[in-house]
């Protein structure tokens, strides 16, 4: 092959090369355009300057999430901001999770009003951040309720001594990881468990009878974490009234003077919107990563939307029901 050929073959590959490089880049702009475009329908809301009432949901197992606090926020100083509904589909999640949305949604009201429209479910945490709000709306068949807080763990002793593994400890005190899943509960430190459950689920009490007006040991089963559906919450006054969305824009209209008409906007946390390039694949990937963990740690806590599983730390406050084999 002469030097001219080799040549030509050589300027014909980097041509080729060239343009696929060309084509992925403008590929990459282009989904990185329709990203923006995508999930800026609120921002663009914003820039116009349309009053709108703004739509937030809570789905899954509740955490204490940072982004979602600065989307109360940032709703919260919108001057085109009129109402408030927040979505509520989730069986619960940590106990500090749940505090801090409420503490959040406080504060919100205090510029906006904000009505709570729960789905399927909004129990235990689920039904903390209810309690956050000005007026709740279920429908019949929503499950909500268990009012209470837990703390979970496994016990791998016997199974450890069946497989021949030693588990060896050296801690500066006696209660410093207690309980621990490698060793039996004693009685020090299922006190000091308890009470901690008990405080927490004092603080939950306290709320549903200041947030409620009414007086937990009257409603039966209350203070044994039960659930009830939307219509025997409504009869137990732990909800304001029966329905959905429209419900809910109703409220707002009626009660607190929220113009008629208004477009209901989706508010998401940025996280969610993707960015430029995000596309919601961080997202996804927490979801799979998340179940991956509790696949691989055998967890038998299957929570709606986090694959098959979760284990939560800390303070727990969910409800789920158990799986039949």
């Amino acid at each position: 092959m002469t030097l001219e050929t080799e040549t030509v073959l050589d300027r014909r590959r980097l041509r080729r090369s060239l343009g696929l490089w060309r084509s992925m880049a403008i590929a990459a702009l282009a989904l990185a355009i329709g990203a923006y475009a995508f999930s800026g329908s609120q921002k663009l809301t914003e820039l116009t300057g349309g009053k709108q009432i703004a739509r937030v949901a809570i789905e899954g197992t509740i955490f204490e999430n940072r982004e979602q606090l600065k989307l109360l926020q940032r709703i919260s100083d919108a001057k085109n901001v009129e109402g408030v509904i927040l979505f509520i589909n989730s069986p619960g999640g940590t106990t500090a999770g749940g505090e801090a949305l409420y503490l959040a949604l406080r504060e919100l009201s205090k510029k906006k009003p904000v009505v709570a429209q729960f789905g399927t479910v909004a129990a235990s945490a689920g039904y903390i951040i209810g309690l956050g709000t000005d007026h709740i709306v279920a429908r019949g068949n929503t499950i909500t309720g268990s009012i209470g807080v837990l703390m979970q763990w496994p016990e791998f002793t016997e199974l450890l001594g069946r497989i021949g593994v030693k588990y060896n400890e050296v801690k500066s005190g006696p209660l410093k990881a207690s309980p621990s899943p490698f060793a039996p509960m004693d009685e020090p430190s299922r006190k000091v468990t308890e009470e901690m459950i008990q405080d927490g689920f004092q603080w939950f009490l306290s709320l549903v009878q200041d947030r409620r007006g009414i007086d937990p040991k009257s409603v039966p089963g209350l203070t044994d974490g039960r659930v009830y559906s939307g219509r025997q919450a409504l009869e137990a006054k732990l909800v304001d009234q029966i329905g959905g969305e429209a419900e809910a824009v109703r409220w707002l209209e009626e009660k607190r003077s929220v113009a008629k008409d208004l477009k209901v906007v989706d508010w998401k946390p940025k996280t969610d919107q993707g960015g430029w390039f995000g596309l919601g694949f961080s997202s996804l990937a927490e979801r799979v990563g998340a179940g991956a963990v509790a696949e691989i740690l055998g967890r038998d806590r299957t929570i709606p939307g986090f694959g098959q599983g979760l284990g939560l730390d800390g303070l727990v406050s969910v409800w789920h029901p158990q799986k039949t084999q």
